[in-house]
């Protein structure tokens, strides 16, 4: 559970290696972490979801998790990635860090219930994906707060506060998996729910405003064909 955790630390690690992000190298990175994002929801996700479940579970989760993350940015206000990269306030940056949090929730239960319930070495395998698909999570959260200009020990610090989220959701789960076993699918069908709406709505439209869609499109596709090729060899 705790390496789960700690993959959306490692996912932002990579950002203190970034000095100066140009409009293009920045619509290059985001393109690259949303082709990592689908092919963890479409990869790894949804079909160790179907695993345990169905076809409907499968449906539902994702379309709650769109609903959900959908009603967030609603109900928060909220800072989107912007085109000129410009400084918000620190009441959207907490905001932004909220969102992501109440988003690793779900990823945490599934993680300890599926440590708690009777199938074998179920933990271990939904641990290995939500992990997986946390560090272009981990990535994202701290590009974002880069552009903002924060400074990169905080940056860290607020990354690992999400990661904190997920692992007390996942000693949350771990407690009373015995009784909840069956909330596992949903909770990875959320997940790639969740992950498909913020790739959709944030990242491609982001990585395309700036005039560099073919090198954008070409870095999705690397960051898609790259994240199959992790989980591949992992498994």
């Amino acid at each position: 559970m705790l390496v789960a955790s700690l993959c959306t630390v490692l996912g932002a690690l990579p950002v203190l290696l970034i000095k100066n992000l140009s409009h293009k190298g920045r619509d290059v990175l985001l393109a690259y972490t949303a082709g990592v994002m689908v092919a963890a929801s479409t990869y790894g996700l949804i079909p160790s979801a179907l695993k345990l479940s169905n076809v409907p579970v499968l449906i539902t989760g994702i379309l709650v998790g769109t609903v959900v993350l959908m009603l967030l940015e609603i109900l928060l206000p909220h800072q989107d990635l912007e085109h000129e990269v410009e400084k918000v306030s620190r009441s959207s940056i907490l905001l932004f860090i909220i969102a992501m949090s109440l988003h690793n929730v779900p990823e945490g239960l599934s993680v300890g219930i599926s440590f708690a319930s009777d199938y074998r070495d179920l933990g271990s395998i939904v641990a290995f994906v939500i992990g997986l698909q946390n560090m272009p999570e981990g990535f994202l959260v701290a590009l974002f707060l880069l552009l903002q200009k924060v400074h990169r020990l905080k940056m860290i610090i607020l990354v690992s506060v999400t990661a904190l989220v997920e692992l007390l959701a996942a000693l949350v789960g771990l407690w009373f998996g015995q009784f909840f076993s069956n909330v596992i699918p949903y909770g990875l069908a959320f997940s790639a729910g969740a992950m498909l709406f913020i790739v959709y709505k944030e990242l491609i439209p982001e990585s395309h405003g700036d005039g560099n869609e073919r090198v954008a499109t070409l870095s999705f596709i690397l960051g898609f064909i790259s994240m199959i090729f992790l989980t591949d060899i992992m498994r």
